[in-house]
């Protein structure tokens, strides 16, 4: 890295001048699309294969970012950068020292600079993982929560703003307005948004828009609008006689129209401009009295690239509620490509890049220049990058978790049940370690089992509301909300409570603070919720998902809330240890566990998949004898275990989950009739295939359980069954490679008893005798 220099006289004189950020923004531009350039048309690319990048979209930011970070942005702020302007932010980080030289060329490169902003990947400073459309620009606000979470229960975050820098197409992603429309949003006055509203997709000109409808939607929602539309030449054209028309006519033109213009020379201009209605007359006679070049100029003289005009909009901003600034720019602003309709994903030609080289008195040939820090523009950037300088975070010491906490159940009971019993367990047997537990439900905390733990730890809000039901005797959830409280409650809107125990899960690196975040929803919708959580997984967040109930075992709600697919995406799912336990004292111990991976740098998250089916826990035969009950615990972790073993076995039944009871009682049918059958509880496919990947040497796992599971001169037929797809446990015939029956759902449920529904799929305790004896 290079140290820069800072100029005590630069600091003591104030803001940067007009003329040194003027050279910056035109610094930032030429960084940007050289990079782009370099990746594209001058490193070898012996494939052939495309490796793109975005000129315009990154050329449309520059003005934006230019005014936010020399001027405005603070250490203690954090910004969420729109994915196509990473160049844009890397070419910052690079003028204020923040990154190698060696870099720049590395663009989309293996070991280089990401596609997109990477906190996990990238060398420089990123403080949110972009990419995928709608969860960058939401990210900032879960920030500003985990944020404030943190400071309540300890402190040591700090305050700042959340930034979110966000494209104007962004907004058609629903999980944008998901977010926007929860009613606790609106206390978050340190969320800022800045939409770079330049009118353009991937493949068109949007033809209509709605900016002022979209004003009016966020204005509905509580936040401060600010409109940064024209920049200081139009607004002086606009008070000169004709300026009234002339401003008229550019707000009510067509978007498509306006971009056609942008492509207009000087003498096109003039025949268009004016246009046919009223005050063409007058648009006419005042452009005739500006030369060819404040023509050309003022038609691209919008809001979004007028840093004076960015940076008044900025210091509107009043912190008391969330904020969003639309600044008016043009895609490809500064490029020969600007305001084209399809220059989204284009590229300069090579003469093209020269003509903006010698535009910007760059050289070709050796674009990677810094400011001497001699020059105005270099002290500027050495100012700015002492004032955003972070101190580094200090790794915290792993919060220390029970691993049993010494009951064994009798009763009947579901693994749902036992979710919430764990927890208050956990606030007796390690209060330390319970008070960073923060759970999150989207409206579904007393259908999940949470209601126990709510009612003691309470629920999360800014400031105190007072609990209108306290004294009502037949209330039996206590929604008691104040700042101390360990449950936030969400909106119906599973998108957003990933995102909030993505962020949750991130303290431990972003504050050197771990937090314990479980999110709760029904496993129906985990699919709805996977690609943000997974994109959260990616970006550093730990955390535990929670899908319960589960299954066609949920047989009277219909096919409909039956889910099929969710053992299989959490035995796929990279960064994330998946369970499902059969028995409560498996809950106990497969989430104690998977609360101690949480909140580290070696960390990971988890995926719990629940069920309401009521088990006799005497079922799962919990030994009594210490170091056998620890045996047996460790197997539960591990991926599964052995219930009922016979020395002279014919057929091995591997179950998981609430399909438990049926293999038991098929098992002993099987034994009564002469042939004996063992019996194995699967909790976790992910571990067991990551153990036989392990033993073939392609990965790391507790190859050991695989011994103890599937031992060779045991190996039988082996019949498997879940709630769930079928294939998700068909591998582990390969382990003995033995013959194999796989029983499971693999098509819509319907509604109905569990003794029909389990029928209907061939689960019942009929259907896997009738398969073990195929088998044999």
């Amino acid at each position: 890295m290079n140290a820069l220099a800072v100029d005590p006289e630069a600091q003591s004189l104030g803001g940067p001048s007009p003329e040194a950020l003027e050279a910056i923004q035109q610094r930032v531009l030429w960084l940007s699309t050289a990079m782009i350039h370099h990746a594209n048309r001058v490193r070898p690319n012996p494939s052939g294969l495309k490796v793109g990048g975005h000129q315009a979209s990154c050329a449309s930011m520059v003005s934006i970012m230019t005014a936010l970070w020399f001027e405005h942005l603070r250490a203690g702020d954090r910004v969420s950068v729109k994915p196509h302007a990473s160049p844009v932010l890397h070419s910052i980080n690079y003028l204020l020292g923040e990154l190698d030289e060696s870099y720049m060329t590395a663009l989309r490169e293996f070991g280089g600079l990401q596609s997109y902003p990477s906190r996990a990947k990238d060398p420089d400073p990123v403080d949110y993982s972009t990419g995928s459309v709608g969860i960058g620009a939401t990210a900032p606000i879960w920030g500003a929560m985990a944020r404030r979470y943190v400071n309540t229960i300890g402190g040591g975050a700090g305050t700042g703003r959340q930034y979110s820098l966000v494209g104007d197409a962004e907004l058609d992603e629903g999980a944008v307005w998901e977010a926007i429309l929860d009613p606790g949003i609106v206390d978050l006055g340190e969320v800022v948004w800045i939409v770079d509203l330049n009118r353009q997709s991937l493949d068109r000109v949007v033809p209509n828009i709605a900016a002022r409808r979209l004003e009016k939607m966020f204005d509905a929602a509580g936040w401060q609008v600010i409109t940064v539309k024209f920049g200081q030449l139009l607004e002086t054209l606009f008070a000169r006689p004709g300026g009234a028309e002339l401003r008229d006519r550019i707000l009510d033109m067509p978007n498509p129209e306006y971009q056609r213009l942008l492509r207009c020379d000087a003498d096109e201009l003039r025949a268009r401009l004016p246009g046919t209605g009223n005050g063409s007359t007058e648009i006419t006679q005042l452009i005739a009295g500006i030369d060819n070049p404040t023509l050309t100029a003022a038609i691209r003289n919008l809001g979004g690239h007028d840093l004076a005009a960015l940076s008044a909009a900025y210091r509107q901003i009043d912190d008391t509620r969330p904020t969003i600034i639309f600044a008016y720019t043009i895609k490809g602003y500064g490029l020969p490509i600007q305001g084209h309709p399809q220059n989204h994903s284009s590229l300069l030609s090579v003469d093209e890049y020269a003509q903006l080289a010698s535009e910007l008195g760059m050289d070709p040939h050796s674009p990677w220049e810094r400011f001497d820090v001699g020059t105005a523009p270099g002290r500027v950037c050495a100012m700015v990058a002492e004032r955003l300088r972070r101190d580094p975070i200090s790794t915290a010491r792993p919060v220390t978790i029970p691993s049993d906490f010494g009951r064994t159940p009798k009763s009947t009971a579901t693994t749902q049940s036992a979710l919430g019993r764990v927890l208050l367990d956990l606030t007796r047997a390690a209060p330390d370690a319970a008070k960073r537990v923060v759970t999150v439900s989207p409206d579904v905390s007393s259908t999940t089992n949470l209601a126990g733990w709510v009612n003691k730890v309470g629920v999360w809000s800014s400031a105190e509301r007072h609990n209108w039901f306290a004294d009502d005797a037949e209330t039996i959830l206590h929604w008691r909300e104040k700042p101390t409280g360990q449950h936030m409650e969400l909106g119906i809107a599973e998108t957003n409570l990933v995102g909030l125990i993505g962020e949750l899960g991130a303290t431990w690196s972003r504050w050197g603070q771990p937090l314990l975040p479980i999110g709760v929803l029904y496993d129906p919708f985990v699919e709805r919720a996977l690609e943000p959580w997974s994109y959260g997984i990616y970006a550093g967040g730990q955390s535990i998902l929670v899908g319960t109930p589960s299954g066609v075992t949920l047989a009277a709600e219909g096919g409909a809330h039956q889910s099929i697919k969710t053992p299989s995406i959490g035995l796929e799912q990279p960064g994330c240890v998946s369970y499902e336990p059969a028995f409560s004292i498996d809950v106990e111990w497969t989430l104690l566990a998977c609360l101690s991976r949480l909140g580290r740098p070696d960390g990971s998250s988890a995926y719990l998949r629940l069920s309401t089916r009521p088990v006799d826990q005497t079922l799962a035969a919990v030994p009594s004898d210490p170091a056998a009950r620890e045996r047996r615990r460790r197997q539960v972790v591990a991926g599964g275990y052995p219930l009922v073993r016979h020395d002279d076995a014919e057929v091995t039944i591997a179950a998981m989950g609430a399909m438990m009871t049926e293999a038991l009682a098929a098992a002993a049918r099987l034994t009564h009739t002469g042939v004996p059958a063992d019996v194995l509880c699967i909790t976790s496919p992910g571990l067991l295939f990551r153990a036989i990947q392990a033993r073939r040497g392609r990965g790391t796992g507790e190859t050991w359980i695989l011994d103890q599971l599937f031992p060779s001169d045991r190996a039988t037929p082996l019949l498997t069954v879940l709630d769930g797809h079928p294939h998700t446990l068909a591998f582990l015939s390969g382990i003995n490679r033995v013959r194999h029956t796989a029983l499971g759902v693999s098509r819509f449920g319907q509604v109905g008893s569990l003794d029909d529904v389990y029928r209907y799929h061939g689960i019942d305790s009929d259907s896997i005798v009738r398969a073990a004896l195929d088998l044999l």
